[in-house]
């Protein structure tokens, strides 16, 4: 079976081509990005119609294949921004009927979760999910994907990239912000924001602007933020560890690429005799492949087509929504 994914939640189009045994073809992406400000839905949307064909020819380049070599499609249903889920839906419907092959859509949450188990071989691990608009500490149970802590406003993501905006940088912000800090020369101190096994960022969102205002310097603020926020991920990852007896953690989405936040998660998993894994950056950030990956593991285990006529977008769709039946 080959598979061909198309992601569209929010600031990428992507498309990935993908075989039931897991070999990844092709991944090519577009990313919409700004120079201030943040991501507009109705001009990333625009950026998406924009690029599909030109990402859609260089994932058909990369792989040698044509549309007639594909025997499944996958889209991305959501969660995401409706706009830009709407021109990956069409994308996907567009080619499953012109070439009268099954369509699927599949949850973005979970396709970052099972490309990191492919390409890590991580067998039954704590799932530490960090992008734009998440950030769940996830462990499978009972055929599905649990939530063991969440944050309760701004996913982890989108807290950096709003921080990075008061710097007057554009979108994405999150490296950025990881560049600045690597300046700093103090830390200080911003409100530390864990209850139970969840966490809260829109306070210290309010503190380092106001920090801001006094006039800390920006580098010392940048560091200060990702040590805070960082901290509060990996303790309630730690609990989690502690509660399911798990002894694996699989960093994924946008946000794992920074380079510190992987130190301090493998620091933790050192001291609790864990073993800690990250994904590739390519893979950690939305891409093509892990829908189309997704797809091909759904598909195999259940012949369940979405159909052209019922396909739909699904923007608020949770990860313990979802029933596990591959696992």
């Amino acid at each position: 079976m080959i598979c061909l994914g198309i992601e569209s939640t929010a600031h990428t189009f992507g498309v990935g081509i993908v075989t039931g045994k897991g070999k990844i073809l092709a991944n090519a992406r577009s990313v919409f990005t700004t120079k201030c400000g943040g991501i507009h839905p109705t001009k990333a949307k625009e950026h998406h119609e924009k690029a599909a064909e030109s990402i859609m020819k260089d994932a058909f380049s990369q792989s040698h294949l044509t549309e007639q070599d594909i025997d499944l499609i996958a889209f991305s249903q959501g969660p995401g921004l409706p706009p830009c889920l709407l021109v990956g839906l069409k994308k996907a419907r567009e080619i499953a009927i012109r070439n009268k092959i099954p369509l699927i859509g599949v949850n973005h949450c979970i396709a970052h979760l099972e490309i990191g188990r492919l390409l890590t071989k991580a067998e039954d691990p704590v799932l530490v999910y960090v992008s734009g608009a998440n950030t769940q500490i996830i462990a499978y149970e009972g055929r599905k994907y649990r939530v063991f802590g969440e944050t309760l406003d701004n996913g982890i993501g989108n807290f950096l990239d709003g921080f990075a905006r008061a710097l007057g940088f554009g979108f994405p912000g999150g490296p950025k912000i990881m560049e600045l800090a690597k300046k700093a020369k103090r830390f200080v101190e911003l409100p530390y924001a864990v209850k139970g096994m969840d966490v809260s960022f829109g306070g210290i969102q309010t503190n380092l602007k106001q920090k801001m205002m006094q006039g800390y310097a920006k580098e010392d603020l940048a560091y200060s933020c990702q040590e805070t926020v960082f901290a509060m991920v990996t303790e309630v990852t730690e609990r989690a560890l502690a509660h399911t007896g798990k002894r694996e953690v699989v960093l994924g989405g946008g946000v794992a690429c920074n380079t510190r936040l992987q130190e301090m998660m493998r620091k933790m998993c050192k001291a609790r005799g864990a073993k800690s894994y990250k994904v590739q950056n390519e893979f950690n950030n939305d891409n093509g492949a892990m829908i189309a990956w997704l797809g091909c593991v759904q598909y195999s285990c259940h012949k369940k087509n979405t159909g052209d006529a019922k396909a739909d977008i699904k923007p608020r769709w949770r990860t313990d929504d979802v029933e596990v039946y591959w696992r």
